[in-house]
């Protein structure tokens, strides 16, 4: 009988999901103190697994140099092979293995207990080998694999990663990490562009749209035509103001109709105009822009006027 792909996707969704819930209610104070013992590390933490454990365990390694944890993954095959070497006393090891009895990494066990290492493991099986030889165990729960043959990681995997974000947070947490720390790792990309680059970087200083208050209606859609900002500013960059945006012709129009060419700028100029710090990080003048709903602000303060930024000119 043919079954349809989507529920196939809804029935494996619902199982991962199902074991989320599971690994939810295995979290007990062993978590604590496996935060602890990250925290408290002086050296790396490095993160070992092979097969799908170990695409997990790169990941969770990423994410955790990424957040203030220094951390990198070493392949346990590898390991025995000369990497050993990269190992350090300060060192804790953390361990992935679904069954707690995969040999690449029981093997690695004789050479981290000669150092002395602390081990925290994650298994779906507390009484397996390397459960019982970790200082903490971190239980996934009980699922299945959403594989029709309960064999190929799936489950196993979502559960892992989610635990290793849950360490990961929890350490941002413990550590008081923050926006600039952040910034730090990632100054690249889209992401280091929202994170690092400050408003000045994108300010727009010359030929503004500056209009006169008594500057003629028709003269004023002229200037703020030309400027393609959508808007003109009434003043000068010592003394702004206001500013009147495409909108608040629009509006004027529709409120006086044949009366609209004889009204003066500051009948309809928004008098009290958003301003922005240079400063200030471009995320937060995108931020500004989008809870206002406009698509300018002006950079500096009425009477200091450095420039305009627009919505458009930010990219991520």
């Amino acid at each position: 009988m043919n079954r349809s792909f989507q529920n196939i996707a809804q029935e494996v969704i619902q199982n991962e999901y199902n074991g989320l819930k599971s690994l939810s209610k295995a979290i007990d104070t062993s978590f604590d103190e496996a935060v602890d013992l990250l925290f408290n590390c002086k050296g790396k933490v490095i993160i070992t697994g092979i097969g799908k454990s170990g695409i997990i365990g790169r990941k969770i390694a990423s994410s955790f140099s990424s957040t203030g944890t220094q951390s990198f993954f070493l392949h346990p095959s590898e390991a025995i092979h000369g990497d050993l070497g990269m190992i350090n006393t300060d060192d804790v090891i953390v361990a992935i293995t679904n069954s707690g009895e995969t040999v690449e990494i029981l093997n690695l066990l004789p050479h981290i207990k000669q150092r002395d290492l602390k081990i925290i493991s994650i298994t779906s099986k507390p009484s397996s080998t390397l459960s019982k030889n970790s200082d903490i165990h971190l239980y996934t729960g009980e699922f299945e694999e959403a594989c029709p043959l309960n064999l190929a990681p799936t489950t196993s995997s979502t559960i892992t990663l989610c635990l290793g974000d849950a360490l990961m947070v929890a350490l941002m947490h413990k550590r008081g990490f923050n926006e600039e720390n952040y910034a730090q790792f990632h100054p690249g990309g889209m992401l280091g562009q929202r994170l690092k680059n400050l408003v000045e970087e994108y300010i727009t200083p010359d030929n503004l749209p500056f209009l006169k208050t008594q500057t003629p209606i028709i003269e004023a859609i002229e200037i703020i035509n030309k400027g393609r900002f959508g808007l003109g500013i009434v003043g000068n960059s010592k003394d702004v103001k206001g500013i009147i945006t495409d909108g608040d012709l629009r509006r004027a129009m529709l409120q006086f109709k044949e009366n609209f060419f004889s009204l003066t700028l500051e009948q309809i100029m928004t008098k009290k105009p958003h301003f922005i710090a240079a400063h200030t990080k471009i995320s937060e003048a995108k931020k500004i822009m989008q809870h206002h709903k406009i698509t300018c602000l002006l950079v500096g303060d009425k009477t200091d006027l450095r420039g305009i930024i627009q919505l458009h000119q930010i990219k991520f």
